[in-house]
């Protein structure tokens, strides 16, 4: 059985989980950070590389996998290590420090821990029409633009996701439809306006009926409201539905939480000793899930964790400009 020492664990390696493994070197602590996915960047790395950021601070855009390359340059200074494809299972307090069991059975042993975990683990929602074709022209994500390069492309739903690949793959592709089941959009608002004005096709209150092709997909018929059929051109289809969170062993560990959220206080603290949490994963009264504001909670909760890894410590740590 592996033992790791440190005085921090932070438990998910996305964006906010990076700057609090950076920030807590920066406060001379010694640090773990842990992950079930195989690579620094979590959600932002598995999903949403190309991605270009609009809300981080000092970056009027960025993409995704620059910003998480930053981030894991920073995080590199801590001296932190990394134990990443595994998942933190069990958590037990000691009078003075949390053990935390992973699933390959290497014991954490910290004074304090920092849940960073985003949404958890996630899997896609399934597009039904396209059970047969993934992997063979139907995905769920879009890692990469070029393989779209000069193919029609289908887009199925109405947020976030969906729109921020119609409009990176509409340069690329020979043409871009984007399906909805209905004529509303969760999708922030500027990002509609820009596409709706784009040469991508908007098609609402449809949805995909039949995929076809012999081996590779070169169809997609639609549903329309009102019964109408419509046939489209598709050797590639992206299910941009949404996830189903979860956030797994971490549910039994009696955290209060609020619709699979963990609650925490201003200075980011659980109902747990010793257990903070910091980024899309918290709940409190006026709530913002961005990624600019996980970077503060993550200061905020490191710098009141210091406390109590070391009682001798502050809670502010002094400016970093200063000499």
């Amino acid at each position: 059985m592996n033992h790791v020492d440190v005085d921090l664990l932070v438990i998910g390696a996305g964006p906010s989980g990076l700057f609090a493994t950076y920030y807590a070197g920066f406060r001379g602590m010694r640090v773990a950070l842990v992950d079930s996915l195989p690579e620094l960047g979590g959600q932002v790395t598995a999903m949403y590389p190309e991605k270009a950021i609009l809300d981080v601070a000092g970056f009027p855009r960025v993409k995704g996998r620059d910003l998480v390359a930053g981030l894991v340059e920073q995080a590199d200074t801590a001296g932190a290590e990394y134990l990443l494809g595994r998942t933190a299972v069990e958590l037990e307090h000691g009078e003075d420090e949390v053990r935390v069991t992973l699933d390959d059975d290497t014991v954490v042993v910290a004074k304090a821990v920092l849940v960073t975990a985003g949404i958890g683990k996630f899997s896609p929602r399934p597009l039904p029409a396209g059970s047969d074709w993934i992997g063979r022209g139907v995905e769920f994500f879009v890692p990469d633009f070029e393989p779209y390069r000069g193919k029609d492309v289908v887009i199925v739903g109405g947020g976030d996701s969906a729109f921020d690949w119609a409009q990176s793959l509409e340069p690329l592709a020979r043409s871009v439809t984007l399906v909805h089941r209905r004529d509303a959009f969760r999708a922030h608002q500027r990002t509609v306006d820009e596409v709706t004005a784009s040469s991508v096709r908007i098609i609402t209150k449809a949805q995909v009926s039949q995929m076809r092709g012999t081996d590779t997909l070169t169809e997609v018929e639609l549903e329309v409201d009102g019964g109408e059929r419509v046939v489209l051109p598709a050797q590639a289809v992206v299910a941009a539905l949404g996830f189903v969170a979860d956030l797994g062993p971490i549910q039994q560990w009696g955290l209060e939480t609020e619709k699979r959220h963990i609650v925490v206080d201003s200075s980011m603290r659980t109902n747990l000793p010793r257990v903070f949490a910091a980024g899309d994963i918290t709940q409190y009264p006026g709530k913002v899930r961005l990624i600019a504001v996980g970077f503060g909670e993550a200061a905020t909760a490191v710098n009141n964790a210091a406390v109590v890894v070391d009682p001798t410590a502050h809670v502010f740590p002094g400016h970093s400009s200063e000499g």
